[in-house]
This record gives C-alpha cells, sequence and structure tokens, in this order.
C-alpha cells in the first residue's frame, strides 16, 4: 500500500487582478500534515499549477496508483464557473478550479477532473480537498486568533477571465456542486455551493480559513479518526463564524466517512 499527495496552491492569477494571500501556506501546511502521515508529496505552487501541468500530475499520480493505494489531492486558489455546454447540469453552470493560468481561458471543468480521476485502478481511494468556492451564516467558533479586517473571497466571477460577452444573460453568480461528482470516494469543501471560501489571515500569516480549522482539528482528534469524525470537530466547533460565513462540506458514501483519515 502506498500513499501520494498532490498539494496545489495559487495567490498569483496574472490577468485577472484577484490574487489570493494564503494559497500557497496552504498547500505546504497540507504537504507537511500529508508527508507527516507517510505520503509521499509533490507540491504545485503559483506558475507551477497551469492547466496543463495540474492535469499531468493528477493523471500521473492516479495513473500509477493500484489497489491499495490512497491518492490525496489537495487545492486552495480560485474556484469559479462557467455555462454549461454538455446538458448535464440542471442549473447550466460547469463548476471549475482555476489554474495559474485562467486568465488565459484554461479553467479545469468538473466535467474534465471526472474524467481524470475516474481512470482510476479498482481500489484506490482517491480523497479531495477543495479550499476554494462552493460557500452560510449562524454564530459559532473562535475567531481570537482571526486577524482584523475583512477576509477575501476565493471565487473568481467568469467576467474576471473570460468576459462577459461570452456570459449569459442574468446567469446568476454562485457555483455549482460539480466537484462532489469528481470521481473521488470523499470530498471535503470549504463551503456550500452558494458560499464562498474565505482567504483571510491568522496571527499575522495568511491561510484559508477551512484549511486552518481544518489542520488545527485535524491535529488533536488522533491518528484512529475517522473522516466524519475530523469532519465533526471542525464544524460547527470552528466554522462558521460571523466574520467566516462558511459552512464545510464532507461529500462521500457512508462507508467511506467511516474510513481512518488518510490511512
Amino acid at each position: 500500500m502506498s500513499k501520494h499527495a498532490l498539494c496545489i496552491g495559487i495567490n498569483d492569477y496574472p490577468g485577472t487582478q484577484n490574487d489570493l494571500s494564503g494559497c500557497v501556506n496552504d498547500a505546504n501546511d497540507w504537504a507537511a500534515a500529508l508527508a507527516a502521515r507517510g505520503f509521499s508529496v509533490l507540491r504545485m505552487l503559483d506558475s507551477q499549477a497551469t492547466k496543463a501541468a495540474m492535469v499531468a500530475a493528477m493523471g500521473g499520480l492516479v495513473g500509477k496508483a493500484v489497489a491499495g493505494d490512497t491518492v490525496a489531492i489537495t487545492y486552495s486558489g480560485h474556484g469559479t464557473w462557467v455555462p454549461d455546454q454538455s446538458g448535464d447540469e440542471p442549473d447550466q453552470r460547469d463548476e471549475a478550479l482555476c489554474p495559474w493560468d485562467i486568465g488565459q481561458g484554461k479553467a479545469l471543468l468538473d466535467d474534465e477532473l471526472h474524467a481524470l480521476l475516474s481512470t482510476r485502478a479498482t481500489g484506490v481511494r482517491i480523497i479531495l480537498i477543495s479550499d476554494s468556492c462552493h460557500s452560510g451564516s449562524v454564530t459559532r467558533g473562535n475567531t481570537s486568533e482571526l486577524d482584523p479586517g475583512m477576509p477575501r473571497a476565493r471565487f473568481l466571477p467568469p467576467e474576471a477571465w473570460m468576459g462577459d460577452v461570452d456570459l449569459p444573460a442574468a446567469m446568476p453568480r454562485r457555483l455549482a456542486g460539480g466537484i462532489a461528482r469528481s470521481g473521488g470516494d470523499l470530498l471535503m469543501a470549504g463551503c456550500l455551493d452558494t458560499q464562498y471560501s474565505w482567504d483571510t489571515r491568522f496571527n499575522a500569516r495568511p491561510n484559508g480559513a477551512f484549511t486552518y480549522y481544518a489542520l488545527k482539528t485535524l491535529a488533536k482528534v488522533g491518528a484512529s479518526a475517522s473522516y466524519t469524525q475530523w469532519f465533526r470537530a471542525i464544524t460547527p466547533a470552528c466554522l462558521p463564524t460571523n466574520q467566516l460565513p462558511q459552512n464545510p462540506q464532507l461529500f462521500g458514501s457512508a462507508t467511506a466517512r467511516k474510513w481512518k483519515v488518510f490511512s
């Protein structure tokens, strides 16, 4: 049994005027946590994370994995959507991740991600962690570590990178849940489809709010904790809060939710 991870963090989005600040730290933090749990880790940061490079790296990990292996993919960066061209989305939107070259129109669509991950061999576990938009309310959690000032949403409006000319009139500015159908066994997402995941600072260090609390609780839940137990430690105890109105999500079968975290 082998364990392999790909940790992607993109702060720099040339041509969009929508740079972030905490995503590279997120990727480095996930990489350290996964390495400590026995994963071999590949990191892709900023300009390394073009669409072609992301597809090649994901395809390489999935293609080499055999029964009993675990592949973990973490993504911190912008999320976006494009008008659905295949007719498989009831809300007429395909969800997408935003590679470094999104300014050149290089979105990584949920349909593409599904096709890529569905090539995995039988018995390979795939865990996806997305700290991007997908993103609630309620007043819970201790935000004493959160620096003052408003956080920034990890959502890149389609018009910021593809132009209004390509968009249908009156298309709602929200994301669909396509990444949840990506072909992985488990997805942990930073927020609901109708919310934002927030890019902010804790103790003067930039991070994604979901990543910060996910890793903080991971260190406390114990080595034998299941994904359900870990998820329940994140929400509602840590998120959402008034300042960080995002409801983390866990998608996967009842069996997968009972798996030991990163086993």
